[in-house]
């Protein structure tokens, strides 16, 4: 029979099946399926693994990534209980009073640098 199968690899004449439709149906199921428990083997396996991280995370007094940056954002939420808004940024004394005059003065300084048509135009 090797002869056979070794003539149709080659592109021989191929013998008409007439079951080929289902046989290939049956093969893709049982891909299907294979695919399926090769998942679950590997999901299971997993499991064991992440099992036994946790273990060691508890002998050590690791945590996990996710448990980090979880308790981060709790520790910024408790620091800003009660508060309705975002953390206030200080601001140290005597900034932000007088905002509106120090950007016109800005201005005056960049205009002074630009051409004399742009300055014009700038300027009404």
């Amino acid at each position: 029979g090797a002869t056979k199968d070794m003539g149709k690899m080659l592109g021989g004449d191929e013998e008409k099946d007439p079951d080929a439709a289902k046989k290939e149906e049956e093969r893709q199921e049982a891909l299907r399926q294979a695919e399926e428990e090769r998942k679950a083997k590997y999901a299971k396996m997993e499991a064991e693994r992440e099992v036994m991280r946790q273990g060691i995370r508890d002998k050590y007094g690791i945590k996990k990534k996710e448990e980090k940056e979880a308790e981060a954002q709790a520790s910024l939420e408790a620091n800003a209980e009660g508060s309705l808004t975002r953390p206030k940024k200080a601001i140290p004394p005597g900034c932000g009073d007088e905002e509106e005059e120090e950007d016109e003065s800005i201005l005056n300084t960049v205009i002074k640098y630009l051409p004399g048509p742009l300055q014009d135009m700038l300027k009404k």
